[in-house]
């Protein structure tokens, strides 16, 4: 239970469980709740106060595809709590929860993480549900308005994607940029059943100062799903923005002791941002699972309108050579969102 000892137009300290807390509600956060009548009998009261936001947001989709024949509809909601205070050393914490009724592994409780920003030598942070490693933060940095060409053709979009590995109890560390470069370095503290051992990755991203626009980056990880099969993965990108048209490209390969077990990928994005609030995207990913006889080659078509707390956004994507068979029948898809931020 929440009872409120001050009020004004910015912010209130609070206290739960009746014991007090050194922190405070930003207010910009909260719609009218008809509290305003109580300031004037209240006593204010801080001390060393941090602060706590609230966001949120609620999706709803429409999708399709020509190997199901039908359009199907779905939604999606959350609401974030962020709650973050300074040390006396400096540094700075902060803890966030998401909580969403659609998750299944954790009833309501779905991303949540510390972090802590350590005022000069780099951020570090714990994410106990919903954090990425290296490879699996640079799975596709190409540009695109909306999302990659190959969403919502396959039963799992994961399988196209050369992406190290994630899960729960994640630590990672990001440091300071030094002349435009940042190191970057994760471990999956409790692995996924099918890694044998702990996963750790690593990489750097470039922004060089003499070159504005540009971005340089590059990772690499070991799997091991197998006891002593060692796969090495990596991923390497570039990307350059010259006004409203940003461009990049970008190779990522799984490299295991027989050709059949390694993959490939090359990603391809073009975009344009039209107005502050217009965008639009084309994108091509090939992707190779070592086994098959051609590439699977997806393409797409995406873009994105935002409005206030509104953002419409859709893609049309196709692929072709789909399992890595020159026969089988091209797939087609769309998805069209309508996305609420509050």
């Amino acid at each position: 239970m929440w009872e409120f000892l001050a009020l004004n137009d910015k912010k209130t300290t609070f206290i739960i469980n009746n014991n007090i807390k050194k922190g405070v509600i930003n207010m910009n956060n909260f719609k009218k709740i008809g509290l305003s009548a109580l300031a004037g009998s209240l006593v204010a009261f801080s001390a060393n106060a941090g602060e706590m936001t609230v966001s949120g947001g609620a999706n709803l989709y429409m999708t399709a595809t020509n190997e199901l024949n039908k359009t199907t509809f779905s939604n999606d909601d959350h609401v974030t709590f962020s709650g973050s205070g300074e040390l006396d050393n400096g540094m700075t914490v902060t803890y966030s929860l998401q909580l969403d009724g659609d998750e299944a592994d954790d009833g309501v409780i779905d991303n949540h993480s510390v972090k802590i920003d350590t005022n000069g030598s780099g951020v570090i942070t714990y994410a106990g549900h919903g954090g990425d490693s290296v490879m699996g933060g640079m799975d596709d940095k190409t540009p695109n308005a909306y999302e990659e060409a190959f969403d919502g053709l396959t039963t799992s979009d994961s399988n196209q994607v050369i992406n190290g590995i994630g899960g729960n109890d994640l630590l990672r560390y990001d440091s300071e940029s030094y002349s435009g470069a940042t190191f970057h370095a994760a471990m999956v503290l409790n692995s996924p059943a099918a890694q044998n051992g702990t996963y750790m990755d690593m990489g750097v991203t470039f922004k060089p100062e003499m070159v504005d626009g540009l971005e340089i980056g590059y990772a690499m990880g070991e799997t091991e799903a197998t006891a002593g099969t060692v796969i090495d993965d990596q991923t390497y990108y570039v990307k350059y923005s010259y006004g409203p048209i940003t461009i990049g490209y970008q190779e990522s390969e799984s490299d295991a002791p027989t050709d059949a077990a390694s993959d490939e990928s090359e990603t391809l994005g073009i975009s344009y941002q039209i107005t502050d609030d217009f965008s639009i995207s084309y994108n091509t990913h090939d992707f190779n699972d070592g086994d098959y006889t051609v590439d699977e080659e997806f393409s797409g078509i995406s873009a994105s309108y935002t409005m206030g707390g509104i953002t419409i956004a859709g893609h049309v994507n196709e692929l072709e050579n789909k399992g890595g068979s020159a026969t089988a029948a091209d797939v087609e898809g769309y998805e069209l969102n309508v996305g609420f931020a509050f």
